[in-house]
């Protein structure tokens, strides 16, 4: 690819011919096809095309994901039917069939613990750090009356800021030390409102230090290097949990008693709270659901994810978030995890279909919408361990990759509807859905 300059303020159509031209001069395209390939994912409504444009930067068409949903998911005693955007295979089929799992026993209950956020500045100061410490414990109430009237907007819908305080780092760095503050945003992701507050913030404690008596020469500089909320919202934390009696486990497909299933299961969680190797696929697994849901809404899933996994490692080693025990044989299980999500605001009230999300979700508030996304999580973790100690993850995974394969292979209707008898008792592979592919269209 050749050096460009200006390639931003480029058109869209200017930005996909020169595209085109690059990948015609070296054969990876055939000419007239990117062009062609590209549009062809245009919305065709321009209005709407015109606000995904403007979602990112040097944007030259959409890049499509399934929209599915998982109806009759029980939560709290209340019916809902779950968004979720997701390609991988078998994540929806195998949350539909958690869900009716569970339901039948009495469905998902989840309660939010608290949804406090974090923001920090981050500062370098040289002198004593116990001076600093008793001039900001002088001076809070002050700083508080500065940056309180910044928030009356959030505080009129009962949000604003909780508390400041003043962390010393500076063991970890010579005079390093940071304002640490705590935030309710309520239903909004509150990222602009966090960063705006942070900002004001940092320039008035300058200000404060400079101006102060209490310091001289070099004592009335203050560094900051930078004013950012933290996406590691520990006591942004939602729990849901599932149980029941031991002998209600079994469903009759299990092949197994529910005694045998409960012993089975809780090892698989055990073994994800002592390995770090498992733990990270297990937890990945829950994060299929979590994430399908965030998206579906139009928040951040790598938000989600990053506090996610810090939290698993909160204890030192990365850990399951998922938890089980067996106690009177009564079987619980349940994941504890901090999430911060928005649904007002940013891309939830831009995206069209994240209105439609909120809509099939009875446009929940936050909170709400943490304790859904946090059962979808745990749904689809019961979902895998229940394959990988029964009948084994390949089972039922491959079957739903079976119609990537055929698209892969470019079967014809005919041939999928062979494929899928010919499948419904047999392992799927790759390689034993060419081979029948080949048979049936008469070459090796």
């Amino acid at each position: 690819m050749k050096l460009v300059e200006g390639f931003s303020k480029w058109s869209k159509l200017e930005k996909i011919n020169f595209l085109a031209d690059q990948l015609e001069q070296k054969k990876l395209q055939s000419p007239g096809n990117f062009s062609v390939l590209m549009q062809s994912f245009w919305h065709s409504d321009e209005e709407a095309q015109k606000i995904f444009d403007e979602f990112s930067e040097n944007t030259i068409t959409n890049f499509y994901f399934p929209y599915g949903v998982v109806p009759n998911f029980l939560l709290n005693g209340k019916l809902y039917c779950v968004p979720m955007v997701i390609e991988e295979s078998s994540v929806v089929a195998a949350c539909s069939k958690s869900a009716k799992y569970w339901r039948e026993r009495g469905g998902f209950h989840a309660r939010v613990i608290d949804t406090e956020k974090v923001g920090q500045v981050h500062f370098y100061w040289q002198g004593h750090p116990q001076k600093l410490q008793d001039f900001f414990v002088a001076k809070r109430g002050e700083l508080m009356a500065f940056i309180t009237p910044l928030a009356s907007n959030m505080q009129a819908r009962g949000g604003g800021i909780k508390s400041v305080s003043l962390i010393d780092k500076s063991a970890d760095d010579p005079g390093l030390f940071q304002l640490f503050v705590t935030f309710e945003t309520c239903d909004a992701m509150g990222a602009n409102f966090i960063n705006s507050i942070l900002e004001a913030i940092a320039q008035r404690w300058k200000e404060m230090v400079m101006e102060s008596e209490d310091f001289g020469g070099s004592e009335k500089d203050v560094s900051v290097i930078m004013s950012i909320l933290s996406n590691f919202t520990p006591n942004c934390r939602v729990r849901v949990e599932v149980q029941c009696p031991v002998d209600q486990l079994d469903d009759g497909t299990m092949g197994m008693t529910g005694q045998e299933f409960a012993f089975k299961f809780s090892k698989a969680i055990k073994i994800a709270e002592l390995d770090v190797y498992r733990a990270t696929t297990h937890n990945k697994g829950i994060f299929n659901g979590i994430d399908a849901v965030v998206v579906a809404t139009g928040n951040d899933f790598r938000a989600v994810e990053a506090c996610g996994h810090a939290f698993a490692s909160s204890s030192g080693q990365y850990r399951s978030l998922s938890h089980c025990t067996i106690s009177e044989n009564i079987f619980r299980y349940w994941l504890e995890i901090p999430m911060a999500l928005g649904t007002v605001g940013g891309l939830t009230g831009l995206h069209p279909l994240a209105q439609v999300s909120l809509d099939l979700l009875h446009q929940p508030n936050a909170g709400e919408l943490m304790q859904v996304a946090a059962s979808v999580g745990l749904a689809q973790n019961f979902a895998a361990l229940r394959s990988l100690v029964t009948t084994g993850i390949q089972r039922g995974h491959m079957r739903m990759h079976l119609m990537n394969i055929l698209n892969h292979l470019e079967a014809n209707l005919d041939e999928r509807e062979l494929a899928k008898t010919h499948f419904a008792d047999r392992v799927v592979s790759f390689k034993a859905v060419r081979e029948l592919l080949a048979s049936l269209r008469n070459y090796q």
